[in-house]
């Protein structure tokens, strides 16, 4: 027997590992190597998984988390971390259950991979692009190098989110073709880009600070953590995971940024009062100074309708209100996400009703494997989109 897998990504490679060894199995990619955005994940260190207890791996699945259960029971996180320590890889878990590499090198990562093809003797179809698929009985694939005919296919070509690793979309014409329906790609875990000109802010890091956003009024997202100032908007972990939730959702989208979320109103007009008593003859914008980061408070106090050049010892108390009012609630209109080509993910794929969860084959064709980003699921950011690729790429190589 005899099996194509297309995409040389995170769930190709493990489909490859799984496939038991009297199988020919060939890997084709586009691109000059195995892995290439395994290599850039995780800012370089490939965030593998997360050890979380496995029933919280579904809460941090954006779209058709029913979909992950058999994938998740059947190859777990703690399976993950088994497979790479138990091939020469040693892991460690950082802040938020994260697992990465020890080394801190993706490189790493796809070093496992390349030894275990390796010595699996499995045919790597480098620099060659999937032109046509054609099936009747067998599976007939054209290349831009030459014609195969293969038992079996898994197809792992990944999403939209950063193209130049080969996850292009170049293959879904013919994965519709084979009578699939692909759901729109859109951007997920990407940057934010706001209405407003954010652009003197470009580079301003925030720690614990609350994120909030209202979707035609409704509040549907409340989270603290770690953001960041970019050039067209904000970036981050808090602002990754509410631009997946975003990507689908039409309408009226504000969001709010509290500075001081630890404080109540009360306890932050408190501090700004200790503050004012100390700098009696200062103006507010230095009497400010240790409230909160140097380049934020013009931005501030004009949005707080307050001069800085203002003497502490003249500030009204409306004026004290509106600057505590602001802290607690900077507010911003959201556009969009960035890009496709700067997402981390992309959010749409197969629609996951015409796969079987529990193998990973088509219910459409026979013999045709779908696994990892092509399939219309997608999680939040601490290894949870890479756990899904593993653990789909498990369950489509056991199953041939």
């Amino acid at each position: 027997m005899n099996v194509a897998i297309i995409g040389a990504g995170a769930a190709g490679l493990m489909s490859a590992s799984y496939i038991r060894d009297d199988v020919d199995i060939h890997i084709f990619d586009h691109n000059e190597k195995i892995g290439k955005k395994l290599f850039i994940t995780g800012k370089g260190r490939c965030n593998i998984t997360n050890s979380c207890e496995v029933e919280n791996l579904f809460e941090n699945i954006n779209t058709n988390k029913y979909f992950c259960y058999s994938p998740f029971y059947d190859f777990s996180n703690e399976q993950v971390i088994n497979f790479f320590n138990e091939n020469g890889l040693m892991t460690k878990i950082e802040r938020g259950n994260r697992v990465f590499p020890k080394s801190d090198k993706s490189s790493d990562v796809i070093k496992v991979f390349e030894k275990l093809l390796k010595n699996k003797g499995v045919n790597l179809h480098l620099n060659e692009e999937i032109k046509k698929i054609y099936n009747s009985n067998k599976f007939y694939i054209s290349t831009s190098k030459n014609e195969y005919v293969f038992d079996k296919v898994i197809i792992a070509c990944g999403g939209k989110s950063y193209p130049n690793t080969g996850s292009d979309g170049s293959l879904y014409n013919q994965i519709s073709k084979l009578g699939h329906t692909i759901h729109e790609m859109k951007p997920g875990l990407s940057a934010i880009i706001l209405k407003e000109n954010v652009e003197d802010l470009e580079g301003i890091s925030l720690k614990n600070v609350g994120l909030k956003c209202y979707l035609n009024k409704k509040l549907i997202f409340d989270e603290i953590g770690e953001m960041i100032f970019t050039r067209k908007g904000i970036s981050g972990p808090l602002v990754l995971t509410l631009s997946s939730i975003l990507c689908k959702k039409v309408g009226d989208i504000k969001l709010t940024i509290d500075l001081k979320p630890g404080l109540t109103d009360q306890k932050l007009d408190d501090r700004i009062l200790r503050d004012f008593n100390e700098n009696q003859n200062k103006t507010v914008e230095n009497a400010i100074s240790k409230i909160t980061i140097k380049k934020l408070i013009l931005p501030i106090l004009k949005s707080a309708n307050v001069n800085p050049n203002k003497k502490v010892n003249e500030i009204t108390k409306f004026e004290r209100d509106n600057l505590r009012k602001t802290l607690k609630n900077l507010n911003y209109t959201y556009v969009s996400n960035e890009k496709l080509d700067y997402a981390i993910i992309s959010v749409g794929g197969v629609d996951v009703n015409e796969i079987d969860p529990s193998t990973m084959e088509s219910k459409i064709v026979k013999n045709l494997y779908f696994c990892g980003e092509i399939i219309d699921v997608d999680g939040f950011t601490g290894g949870f989109n890479l756990q899904f690729a593993f653990s789909t790429g498990y369950l489509a190589g056991i199953n041939i």
